[in-house]
């Protein structure tokens, strides 16, 4: 096993840029580095956008904001403010070209990244001096774990946000005015535009299904999905058990209710989108809507069928899915999501547990 075999770092970059899941996956390699490096000073480099998740991070010396619409601008701001921390150790979690040129900005001695056969754009690694073993699985999640052994972690480390006492209280006055209780379910919307999609009339009718099972719920949408949310809302009007949280803003006050939700029993259903990988690491059992991607790849982490989550499918799939695609060549459209039955869903979730 290769393991790293430079000195003790005094300053530490991790390059973990995007996007939302991916950032939730790469929390436990700072963890890890914490736990290794307890004298080290970390810092984040990330897009903006996802910058407020990290931020707070205990023992997160400094967070540095790449802009990725700036141009050469945005480079050469990335170029300074890394020169400005000068780390000696820099570490790319993301294996691929945009990330390996940040990896380069940062001017450390000793750059590390995936095994060759884990990056996404391999021509990324021309700023690497040591690589990490290959990935021991295809989860994405592996590739994060092969980074911790590189550094000496074997166990695997911790996966949450490490939310604050205050965020923790703010999550617990959000789930109370809710009313959620133990099996109920917070449903997770996601733009029609995306493939991952699942079609508003399929969420009533799993809304309905549950409220006959005695089940509130909560319909969630972020900035991305608002439009979907204000649209679910009018057509749920008449469902007294289903409550919205419309245009939810704020990923470490989203990661809080979450945390809160699960000590309260409830469950998450939604796409392979990145609250989906948020709720798992903050502890929420899910159940992951399947089309186009494959959720032994990309879906919560432990993977379906292996503890907490569960994964559902289309009874009748296209012969195409998974097809790990963005856009969909079908020439009826995604099939794959719009014929996924609420019913499915329902069964997935299981019956509610007596208290």
């Amino acid at each position: 096993m290769a393991t790293s075999s430079a000195p003790a770092p005094r300053r530490i970059a991790l390059v973990r840029l995007s996007h939302l899941g991916d950032v939730v996956l790469a929390l436990p390699l700072f963890h890890a580095l914490r736990a290794r490096f307890p004298a080290a000073e970390l810092a984040w480099v990330v897009q903006r956008e996802f910058a407020p998740l990290v931020e707070p991070l205990p023992g997160l010396a400094r967070t540095i904001r790449f802009d990725r619409r700036g141009g050469l601008r945005g480079w050469l701001e990335l170029r300074r403010e890394l020169a400005e921390f000068s780390p000696d150790l820099a570490i790319d979690a993301q294996g691929n070209l945009k990330s390996g040129f940040a990896l380069a900005c940062s001017g450390a001695a000793t750059r590390v990244g995936m095994a060759r056969a884990d990056w996404r754009e391999p021509l990324g690694r021309f700023a690497l001096t040591e690589s990490a073993d290959a990935a021991r699985g295809e989860h994405a999640f592996e590739r994060t774990l092969a980074l911790c052994r590189h550094f000496g972690v074997e166990e695997e480390p911790r996966r949450d946000p490490a939310l604050s006492a205050a965020e923790l209280r703010a999550g617990r006055e959000r789930l109370e005015a809710f009313g959620l209780r133990r099996d109920d379910v917070i449903l997770q919307l996601s733009p029609e535009r995306d493939v991952r999609s699942w079609p508003l009339a399929r969420n009533l009718e799993l809304f309905a299904q549950l409220g006959r099972d005695g089940r509130r719920c909560v319909a969630l949408s972020g900035p991305a999905e608002q439009a979907e949310g204000e649209r679910l809302r009018e057509r749920a009007s008449g469902l007294a058990h289903v409550q919205h949280w419309v245009g939810q803003r704020g990923l470490r006050e989203l990661a809080g209710f979450f945390a809160v939700s699960a000590e309260s029993g409830a469950r998450y259903v939604g796409g392979d989108t990145g609250p989906t990988h948020l709720a798992a690491a903050c502890g929420l059992p899910v159940t992951v809507l399947c089309g186009p991607h494959s959720h032994l790849r990309t879906g919560p982490w432990p993977v379906a069928g292996h503890g907490p989550h569960r994964a559902v499918r289309a009874a009748v799939q296209p012969s195409c899915a998974p097809c790990l695609a963005r856009s969909c060549s079908h020439a009826q459209g995604p099939v794959c999501m719009r014929e996924l039955a609420a019913d499915e869903v329902r069964m997935a979730l299981g019956s509610i547990r007596s208290a």
